[in-house]
């Protein structure tokens, strides 16, 4: 309801005509429209300039003056237009012709506002709509840009791992490498990997580290003609107990592991390290398969069935 100067004088008029005298006009209009005893009292002892006390009318111009705030003066005209509107009490008045159309003046307007703020609330909520249409439509453009970068940005990773999986014999280079390739396929997906350090005095070496979900995961990798073997996952199993409670293990063998790891992981009764390979990690860079989907599922399959390794394959 917007407020213009025909709802307050409308206002003031319903004030002044429907009953005269003030105390009873205080309890049968000003009390229901939200106006409370002290306030009331304040203004009734209040005189002019001349030593007489306020008006009807007067009182009303102050009241609607006093609001600060528009919101609380548009309630409060409401409201006194609803009172006028279900009044019958015409004896309390000092005019009864004009009390009564005052009274039905006040329907007229009553009416008129309901039918405008049903329609502002169309408005309104058609407004909503389009601006929601507006904001998923943006979603979507941003979803796209986002994809489009993505597969930019891994396609330049994958002719990396490739070059490296053909040409680089060297494997500490290769290690190097595999360490630089992770962290910048993590960047991609905005997960922030810490690269190689080394902590407890220097006593030990950390490929990488990241956090996702809540819960840190140390990074072990390996690229090397041999299958990684057990010795290598008690290596990360000891960084991990010397780790706080809430810190996985994830160990990246690109070529994979040897036949008896599996089954042994599995007897380990602190299941705290899962298993990724070079066909996962190739098929996140061939944009097969979203990183962070990847993990997740990874993480569920393990905590949920006990499996160390399942492939990405079977997880799209």
């Amino acid at each position: 309801m917007q407020i213009n100067e025909d709802l307050r004088k409308l206002a003031i008029e319903i004030i002044v005509n429907l009953v005269n005298i003030k105390n009873l006009m205080f309890e049968q209009i000003l009390k229901p429209a939200g106006i409370n005893k002290e306030h009331f009292a304040r203004l009734r002892s209040l005189k002019s300039t001349d030593g007489k006390p306020y008006t009807k009318r007067e009182i009303g111009m102050m009241l609607l003056n006093d609001f600060s705030r528009l919101e609380d003066e548009q309630k409060f005209i409401k409201s006194v237009i609803e009172i006028a509107s279900d009044w019958n009490r015409f004896h309390l008045a000092g005019d009864e012709f004009l009390a009564r159309a005052t009274v039905q003046k006040a329907r007229e307007v009553l009416n008129r506002i309901e039918i405008m703020e049903v329609a502002e609330a169309q408005l309104l909520e058609e407004e909503k709509k389009r601006a929601k249409l507006r904001f998923e439509e943006l979603k979507r453009k941003v979803r796209q840009e986002r994809k489009k970068e993505i597969i930019n940005r891994s396609n330049l990773l994958l002719m990396m791992f490739d070059e490296m999986a053909t040409k680089e014999s060297n494997p500490q280079k290769k290690g190097y490498l595999l360490e630089e390739l992770t962290n910048l396929l993590f960047q991609i997906y905005d997960i922030a990997l810490i690269e190689s350090f080394r902590r407890n005095s220097g006593g030990e070496q950390i490929d990488g580290a990241f956090k996702l979900d809540g819960w840190h995961y140390i990074v072990e990798m390996k690229w090397t003609k041999q299958l990684t073997d057990m010795s290598q996952l008690d290596s990360l199993h000891g960084k991990l107990s010397r780790s706080g409670k809430q810190t996985m293990g994830v160990f990246i063998s690109i070529n994979g592991w040897s036949p008896n790891v599996v089954p042994l992981m599995k007897q380990n009764p602190h299941k705290s390290i899962f298993l990724m390979d070079g066909f996962d990690l190739r098929m996140v860079l061939n944009c097969e398969i979203d990183l962070i989907d990847l993990l997740q599922k990874k993480i569920a399959h393990f905590n949920l069935m006990a499996e160390p390794y399942i492939g990405a394959n079977s997880l799209i």
